[in-house]
């Protein structure tokens, strides 16, 4: 058995490096394909191999056992997640008040649905092993599920605000601290439907700065590309080089409405009428932008770039100043990532290389690593045109549909707001009331207390103890900071009372600590 074993894995390390030079070669995708099928094959082979001989190996096996993680995932704890699900909660308020609906699709996709919409990036899919013949892999992002979605329920859907929070999934490096992971969060909103000319862009846009400022993540920018703007004018557009560059001239420059007024008196553009539609589009994106009075904080920026196949027009992304790596300073040079869901690194300090063959990555020194951009989106018109082959196929009416949204990344959030949020000394609970009780238990009267202010939305709790000594139960709401201790007694239930006392905490010396209230306990009926 363990000379099969050994064959089974020289095989499967020998099909990993063919794997792997198939991956630097730049190989098909079906050849990629046939090589991880080979590759997992083997692998199930010796699984199959192993299972023999478990239950010999439990023992050995338990004492090997690592309690962690997965490379590129984390926990977060009551105090974390309570913070988390403030920012949830500001964003998705945001969300439908902006008029979006909510949306859900699942966390896996068909292989090829995924396939061919990513560019470079279509390597960071994390791929499952074979399910019943379904080619089956994590979703990359919100983005490409929703134009699934949407070439789906074909003529059904017209005009519509869509927006998700979930779960996203990339084979990246991961640099914890920063929030870039392997799983991570992120908050799509997504606009479809033929508006007229950037409404849906200003529109997104304003969503974008209101969610970052009721965030308070600091001073932030949102960076157009002038990169692919130009790009668009030559290639779709069919604008003159030469135009374009002298356009690219001027946005060398921070700008919005003077720059336009600039560009307008040039009269080598304006005697361009390509160029002169451009600049149409431009001032009305600026005029809606202003009028939205989020205007000072866009920047058109000539070294943003975006990875992904599926966008077709605008695009932007943005960056806060505390998103910086340390001593960085000027956020209008930020270095940017492909979106909201991963960083580039300004600074990687190499370590030991892994052995040949290899799938994991070098270490990134994390204290020279900024966050990057906590958001970015863009135009994507002929993404749902993908699938409309398909859609046809099952009788569903399709056709392109225009489409333009933001993603915003929540891990990317979290580690800006987290430090804040210690630093302020936040709850980790919205307990308000602590119901104690003095002498004997009085579990029952406990109890029914306890359900009454419930049941009046109050939220409160007690110790569960037959018998609670009085100093255990003042630590535990001094434990959650409950801000009030409502304490019961034989003698006040007789009248029909009970004792409150308020609860407050401030900090000395740079730690949180109890302080005592003007008030002293107060009894009420």
């Amino acid at each position: 058995m363990a000379s099969e074993n050994q064959a089974l894995q020289l095989q499967i390390e020998q099909q990993k490096l063919h794997l792997v030079d198939l991956r630097k070669q730049g190989a098909a995708q079906n050849l990629l394909e046939e090589a991880k099928k080979a590759l997992g094959d083997l692998q199930r082979a010796l699984a199959q191999a192993r299972s023999g001989a478990a239950s010999k190996d439990t023992t050995k096996k338990r004492e090997r056992l690592m309690l962690k993680t997965a490379k590129g995932t984390r926990d977060y704890g009551p105090a974390e997640m309570y913070c988390r699900q403030y920012i949830e909660r500001i964003v998705k308020d945001c969300f439908t008040s902006y008029g979006g609906s909510c949306l859900d699709t699942p966390v896996f996709e068909r292989q090829d649905i995924l396939q061919g919409k990513y560019g470079e990036d279509a390597k960071l899919i994390f791929d499952l092993m074979d399910q019943g013949g379904e080619q089956l892999a994590l979703r990359y992002d919100h983005t490409v599920p929703l134009a699934r979605y949407l070439a789906m329920v074909g003529a059904n859907n017209g005009h519509s605000k869509l927006w998700q929070v979930g779960k996203v999934y990339r084979r990246d490096n991961p640099v914890m601290s920063k929030g870039r992971m392997r799983e991570f969060s992120q908050a799509d909103f997504d606009i479809s439907g033929t508006w007229d000319p950037m409404i849906p862009d200003a529109e997104l846009l304003s969503l974008l700065c209101t969610i970052l400022t009721k965030l308070d993540v600091g001073d932030f920018t949102v960076k157009l590309p002038w990169v692919e703007v130009k790009k668009e004018m030559i290639d779709e557009k069919g604008l003159d080089p030469t135009i374009a560059d002298k356009i690219g001239e001027y946005v060398k420059h921070k700008g919005g409405p003077e720059l336009l007024e600039r560009l307008n008196a040039d009269a080598v553009l304006a005697a361009n009428g390509r160029a002169k539609d451009g600049l149409v589009e431009m001032g009305i994106l600026f005029t809606l932008l202003d009028t939205y009075k989020v205007l000072d904080k866009i920047s058109f920026d000539l070294s943003l770039a975006r990875g992904l196949d599926y966008y077709t027009g605008i695009i932007y992304e943005a960056v806060v100043e505390a998103s910086a790596p340390p001593g960085f300073v000027n956020t209008n040079i930020l270095p940017t990532a492909n979106d909201a869901g991963a960083v580039s690194a300004p600074t990687k300090v190499k370590k030991a290389k892994p052995a040949v063959g290899s799938e994991e990555e070098e270490e990134i020194d994390e204290s020279q690593v900024g966050v990057g951009s906590i958001a970015a989106g863009g135009r994507y018109d002929g993404l749902v045109g993908m699938f409309n082959a398909a859609a046809a196929a099952e009788g569903k009416k399709t056709q392109g549909l225009p489409c333009v949204g933001v993603s915003i990344g929540l891990d990317r959030v979290f580690a800006i707001v987290w430090p804040k949020w210690v630093k302020k000394g936040m709850r980790s609970k919205e307990t308000m009331v602590y119901v104690m009780s003095m002498g004997d238990g009085l579990l029952k009267e406990r109890i029914q207390l306890v359900q009454e202010l419930r049941e009046a939305g109050i939220k409160t709790d007690f110790l569960a103890k037959n018998k609670p000594k009085h100093q255990a139960q003042f630590a535990a709401s001094e434990k959650d900071e409950v801000p009030f201790a409502v304490i019961v007694a034989p003698e006040e239930l007789e009248s029909g009372f009970v004792r409150v006392k308020e609860q407050k905490w401030q900090f000395v010396d740079g730690e949180k600590v109890k302080v005592k209230t003007d008030a002293s306990e107060k009894g009420t009926q």
